[in-house]
């Protein structure tokens, strides 16, 4: 497999572009516009909506097997293309359990894996009876198509609730895809594992790493998590029955609840490169971007293993409208001492858009907790980032 497809040509796209050199892989991509980062990486693109099927049998034309980028594509429409032999990596039958949010936790939960308590809101009879037992705060998500905190809210009370179901553009939104409504978790810390799973059947884990949110935008991932060898070891497992269960080929990252008790929920699964495996790029002996080239195109996986001690990744954030690339702030931030920026080369900012990241290494001498001292790092890199 030396040619390989991808739908959507965003960041994640953008940072294959590495991998593929190194492995001497090339890269066709289908995207919309002719901005998108990935594009100036491609070898080829197919420039159409990441959901236009017939796109995407104009892509498989160019290409040995088709990976995603992102999972907002029709399954039904490209089911016709794997039926003609198309490769897709991993197979839509792994990914179809997965796209909507309420199969997603029926699927985990069928799989004996922890979850929140959850209930679909397909219709809205009976809706007092249902969230007595969930309580409030709850949490209220588009079925499809939510990410980095858009379709997700939450509820403090039944009057809340009403009015959200109620207001026109939700509407809309609960006629299309409906909603999903569990318990609000009340973490202590939210975490993440990148795995991977080969053509063989062979899996891969990242180092359990801990995600810190702000408006359910992921702003920074340290790496390693500093929790019991017990909880690696469940996460780890948690890992390998998804990918197993699924038959995944290819790169998914798993996103986690831990509890003030110790008890490790499912929050999310990406099936895809994600932006908590980021610090992977300069952290580890192989990448996430390289270890899912490797999985889709049949080659042995590579060692995940950190390089380093510890290392914190922070996204930089866009929080104006602008077209600014910010040339002075990335040039302090290159100054921090094993700062590695990543710039994604978008030609807009808006406010909560991910321009870019950067991955600090760390080697933790002498440090009492390596999280605060990550949590230093990543401050310092903010204050330069954000207007004050």
């Amino acid at each position: 497999m030396k040619r390989v497809g991808v739908i959507g040509g965003g960041q994640l796209a953008w940072m294959m572009a590495d991998a593929a050199k190194k492995l001497g892989v090339e890269l066709i991509v289908q995207t919309p516009s002719v901005h998108d980062p990935a594009v100036s990486i491609a070898q080829e693109t197919v420039f159409a909506p990441v959901d236009d099927a017939n796109a995407t049998e104009i892509l498989a034309q160019k290409c040995d097997v088709i990976t995603f980028e992102n999972e907002f594509v029709n399954l039904q429409a490209l089911s016709g293309l794997a039926q003609q032999g198309v490769y897709f990596r991993p197979k839509l039958e792994a990914l179809a359990p997965l796209l909507d949010k309420y199969h997603q936790r029926c699927y985990l939960r069928d799989l004996g894996l922890p979850v929140p308590q959850f209930f679909a809101l397909d219709e809205v009879e009976n809706l007092k009876s249902k969230i007595e037992y969930l309580g409030f705060p709850a949490v209220l998500k588009s079925r499809r198509h939510g990410y980095d905190g858009q379709g997700t809210f939450i509820i403090q009370d039944f009057a809340t609730l009403e009015q959200k179901l109620s207001d026109e553009t939700t509407t809309q939104t609960l006629n299309q895809s409906l909603f999903l409504l569990e318990e609000f978790v009340p973490f202590e810390r939210e975490l993440a594992i990148i795995a991977a799973r080969s053509v063989e059947g062979e899996i891969v884990t990242y180092p359990v790493v801990e995600t810190q949110q702000e408006q359910q935008v992921c702003r920074r991932v340290i790496a390693p998590a500093e929790i019991t060898p017990n909880q690696v070891a469940e996460i780890q497992a948690i890992a390998h029955t998804l990918l197993n269960s699924l038959e995944v080929v290819g790169i998914f990252g798993i996103e986690l609840f831990l509890r003030a008790d110790g008890k490790v929920l499912v929050n999310e699964i990406a099936p895809r490169t994600h932006n908590s495996g980021h610090f992977s790029l300069d952290a580890c002996e192989t990448s996430q971007f390289e270890q899912h080239l490797r999985a889709v195109c049949g080659l042995p996986l590579g060692n995940p293993a950190l390089q380093c001690a510890s290392a914190v990744m922070v996204n930089l954030l866009g929080y104006e409208n602008s077209h600014s690339d910010y040339q002075n702030q990335r040039q302090k931030i290159a100054e921090i001492p094993q700062a590695h920026i990543h710039w994604y080369g978008k030609t807009e900012s808006r406010p909560g858009r991910k321009l870019g990241h950067v991955t600090v290494l760390l080697d933790n001498q002498n440090q009492e907790s390596a999280t605060a001292y990550a949590n230093g790092i990543a401050h310092t890199i903010e204050s330069i980032w954000y207007p004050r």
